[in-house]
């Protein structure tokens, strides 16, 4: 590792936590009613939701009626955009039916309509030659809101558990929800797209464009609104792309600037929720301590990324050498390109730099274990913190249990309800994961998807689909034919499950947390913010990931190293 590297690496690391305490705080803000500036404009507009939609911001909801509302507004969405998207063909404006190539079937339009609504961005289609401009902005930019959104309202009701006490109520979902939206991603996106803009993102509502070449023939480039989708994407880690090329895409991606404030934008506001968290529950050093375990595990992957990247290839003398450098962007180079992995594949947001497929086998096996780690390292908007809350729970159960003392979490006694709640969430994962890349590779119409790539490639393939499906990333090895009925149904199958039962799951345990009272520390506590529970913490993540996924990691992307190496089979 250049010291260039190492130096982009801790300057992102350090943007993040220096950027989250003010992010954090103004999240805080935004949340329980204090003074924004942002109120004098949008003030109006908020209330004038509240009334359109029946809603008293005041009325406080349980954990039921949380989990009904988060599971409606996915649902809905999920409709809305299913519709508006077998109906496209209707819509005005480009690119013409002479550039849209790919029909909008019912299955990929299902699929797609899940995938946005979920926050997951899955596409098992170029968005340049199936959508016209209407359906990516009316249907998939307002659906990265939503989603962003949704995540928002979770992961503040997961925070209310710790800060109440002795009631059921968690706050309000809807309020929670338009709150999130229109002073938290409406304002950023407009500003982080304007500085898109301002780099050479692509914004406009032309058709595509024909440009003479020097050698006499003609080049089509397709263009569109870009740089609105590529904000929202990023800031409510969604991870959908405009082009095909995703954030690979000049037009979209221009700069290594736009490159790292994209990346910024995934990162900064799940680390800021953590300082939110520490704030509301007045124990701020408990909010650090989170943060730091997401921290280590995010440096985790980069050094896994770039030493798998950067070292030598895995084949025999005289065949490949040197750093691996295809199918990534020249522009941005390998630091930036593992940078962007590492974000991508951790924060549930799979904008892509580069073409995963052109990863190593064990660069893969990176990506693929910061999925299956469950969006705990910064992670989802909201659903990050959430993630790293329910391993927390399991943490401190291990920890009671190896001291012989009843397991409390922030003064919140951890008991068998709890503790059957917090494992049903970390099994979501593996069951959807393992039983769907088993059936995919068991059925003809599953392997039928897979390619001509060699066993091991195809067997990672289908499991990095599920994982990115289940974890609501979106990212996908390139080898993979997923627009077809089985894969644009089991992906949507893997997203829903990803989505609403994990988040079912969550509500339903924070409802049990807010009633009950709050314990006093004792000499067999263990403080929240302590070193010793970080580094239970930490072990605990990777012990439930490690137990379930080893297997296939071992499987898949290791295997692939070893045969590419002469010393597998």
């Amino acid at each position: 590792m250049t010291p260039a590297d190492l130096a982009q690496y801790l300057l992102f690391l350090a943007l993040t936590l220096a950027l989250a305490v003010p992010a954090g705080h103004y999240l805080a803000r935004v949340f329980t009613g204090g003074p924004l500036l942002l109120e004098r404009v949008l003030g109006p507009l908020e209330r004038a939701l509240y009334r359109l939609m029946g809603v008293d911001p005041e009325a406080d909801m349980d954990g039921r009626e949380q989990a009904w509302a988060f599971t409606l507004t996915g649902l809905a969405g999920s409709a809305g955009l299913f519709g508006l998207l077998m109906l496209q063909r209707f819509l005005p404006g480009p690119p013409g039916p002479g550039h849209l190539s790919t029909p909008m079937t019912w299955d990929l339009a299902l699929n797609t309509a899940v995938s946005f609504a979920t926050g997951t961005t899955w596409q098992a289609y170029a968005g340049e030659t199936t959508l016209r401009h209407a359906a990516q902005m009316a249907g998939l930019a307002t659906q990265g809101f939503l989603a962003g959104g949704t995540g928002l309202a979770l992961g503040m009701a997961f925070i209310r558990a710790f800060a109440r006490e002795g009631t059921p109520g968690l706050g309000n979902f809807w309020a929670d929800f338009i709150r999130s939206v229109l002073y938290v991603l409406l304002p950023l996106s407009l500003l982080l797209g304007l500085v898109l803009v301002g780099q050479g993102a692509v914004m406009t509502f032309r058709d595509h464009l024909a440009i003479p070449t020097a050698r006499g023939w003609t080049q089509v480039l397709a263009l569109g609104p870009a740089a609105a989708l590529e904000a929202i994407k990023n800031l409510g880690t969604n991870g959908g792309g405009f082009f095909n090329a995703n954030g690979a895409h000049p037009f979209a991606n221009p700069t290594p600037l736009t490159n790292f404030l994209g990346m910024l934008a995934i990162t900064v506001l799940p680390a800021g929720l953590t300082v939110t968290f520490g704030r509301l529950t007045g124990r701020p050093g408990a909010g650090w301590m989170l943060c730091l375990v997401m921290t280590l595990l995010f440096g985790l992957g980069l050094a896994g990324l770039h030493l798998a990247e950067a070292a030598p290839s895995p084949m025999p003398a005289g065949v490949v050498q040197g750093p691996g450098l295809e199918g990534k962007e020249v522009r941005f180079g390998l630091a930036q390109t593992v940078l962007a992995g590492v974000a991508t594949s951790n924060g549930a947001c799979g904008s892509s730099a580069a073409q995963n497929d052109s990863f190593r086998p064990l660069g893969v096996a990176v990506l693929l274990f910061d999925m299956l780690l469950g969006e705990v390292a910064y992670g989802g908007l909201g659903t990050g913190l959430a993630g790293l809350l329910m391993a927390a729970v399991v943490a401190v159960f291990l920890a009671g249990l190896m001291i012989g003392r009843s397991p409390e979490y922030m003064g919140k006694g951890i008991g068998a309800r709890e503790v059957r709640l917090a494992i049903l969430y970390a099994l979501v994962m593996p069951c959807a994961v393992l039983l769907l890349s088993a059936l995919a590779l068991s059925t003809q119409a599953g392997r039928a998807g897979l390619g001509s790539n060699p066993p091991m490639r195809r067997f990672t393939e289908a499991v990095f689909a599920y994982a990115s499906c289940c974890a609501n990333n979106g990212q996908t090895l390139g080898g993979l034919s997923a627009n077809t009925p089985f894969w644009n149904l089991t992906t949507a199958l893997a997203m829903l499950l990803g989505r609403f039962a994990t988040g079912i799951l969550v509500l339903a345990l924070a409802g049990t947390l807010a009633t009950q009272r709050r314990r006093a520390s004792g000499p067999g506590s263990l403080p929240a913010g302590s070193p010793v529970f970080g580094c239970i913490l930490f072990g605990t993540v990777l012990l439930l990931t490690g137990l379930s996924f080893l297997p296939v990691m071992a499987l898949g992307p290791a295997a692939e190293h070893f045969a590419l190496s002469g010393r597998g089979p």
